[in-house]
């Protein structure tokens, strides 16, 4: 391998493992119960301020149509969303965040943040903000090559 090539699967390496390891820990902070993809979608829907339909979340979060309806069963069983019929296409259906969503949604946030914010300042905040764009056209790559 040359040069280019070591430091991608180094690069790479780092990347999973921190992933790994960040899901890990972020996983045990939560609520009891919830998991990182009960998060995901609450944390999504309540940011988004609207109606989504599954296959619009399955897409959003780069799985398939299956493992979403799997994680909005859980969630609606959990009274966290709503999923309600599309009324001019009954194919189609429309997921909203509950009140007790948001309120899990918010108890989470609460678990997490700390954990996130401790790991800015160990690492600098300098050393943060110069590696946010780094990662974030590594994302954008991916996102178009998807």
């Amino acid at each position: 391998m040359d040069r280019t090539e070591d430091l991608a699967v180094a690069l790479f390496g780092e990347l999973f493992m921190a992933d790994q390891l960040a899901r890990a820990h972020l996983s045990r902070a939560l609520p009891k119960g919830m998991e990182l993809s009960h998060f995901g979608v609450l944390n999504h829907l309540a940011r988004a301020g609207e109606e989504r339909t599954p296959a619009q979340l399955a897409r959003a979060f780069h799985v398939t149509r299956g493992a979403m309806t799997n994680t909005l069963t859980k969630l609606e069983w959990a009274g966290h969303i709503h999923i309600r019929p599309d009324w001019d296409d009954a194919r189609r259906k429309f997921v909203a965040i509950s009140p007790s969503g948001r309120a899990a949604r918010n108890a989470a946030l609460q678990a997490i943040v700390p954990l996130i914010a401790q790991t800015v300042t160990d690492l600098g905040e300098d050393r943060v903000r110069a590696v946010l764009p780094v990662l974030r056209d590594m994302r954008l790559r991916f996102e178009d090559e998807a």
